[in-house]
């Protein structure tokens, strides 16, 4: 087992859970308008729906694996393609960091969970970021590769809902000093362009 590998695993996952996405501004804004448990709720929804996508790549692509060297560079090669695309995308966008509670309706714990397992399961980019993601962060030579990936995705789960309980948690600060400090923004786009290069650099050159 490469501890190296995970410990770097576990730290891109908290650069990216920690970066302004949809999912953890969703969460803010539901702790913001509603109160602490129901952003819970709602990373607890969110969560339990990587499960669902972490089984998907666990089996697809560990038969892909089995069957060929050369699919599996493709694989790993459309994987890192993905993430420079998706940091081109953060390149494009802009820096600012929209927060509005407006269109944050009241909703009961389970109608939060709900939504939030709704959002993750149905949304296929979830599925292709596994799958450019996972792959190269394979960490032993000798473990069932569904047990690895089954591994990578409970630690991607346990990492982003710490950082997503967090926000969460700290919702009405964090949301404040956002809107108080443009400079924010910027930092935090620029560091997700560079985690998603790197990862991008890290997969292509991985190893089996």
């Amino acid at each position: 087992m490469n501890l190296e590998i995970l410990s770097a695993f576990i730290i891109a996952t908290s650069v990216l859970a920690i970066t302004p996405g949809p999912d953890n501004i969703f969460v803010m804004m539901q702790s913001v308008v509603n109160g602490k448990k129901y952003g819970l709720s709602t990373v607890a929804g969110l969560m339990t729906g990587c499960i669902i996508h972490t089984t998907l790549v666990a089996f697809g692509v560990s038969a892909i694996i089995k069957q060929s060297e050369v699919i599996f560079f493709i694989i790993k090669l459309l994987g890192a393609l993905y993430l420079f695309f998706l940091a081109y995308k953060v390149f494009k966008s802009d820096a600012s960091i929209q927060l509005s509670g407006d269109a944050v309706q009241k909703k009961s714990l389970g109608q939060l969970f709900r939504q939030g397992f709704i959002m993750n399961v149905l949304n296929p980019k979830v599925s292709i970021f596994f799958l450019a993601f996972f792959p190269g962060f394979l960490f032993s030579k000798t473990m069932s590769n569904v047990i690895q990936f089954y591994t990578l995705g409970g630690l991607f789960i346990v990492v982003s809902f710490v950082i997503f309980g967090l926000i969460a948690v700290l919702a009405g600060y964090i949301s404040d000093y956002i809107r108080e400090n443009s400079k924010v923004g910027v930092f935090l786009k620029w560091l997700q362009i560079i985690v998603f290069i790197g990862i991008g650099i890290f997969i292509l050159f991985s190893e089996k």
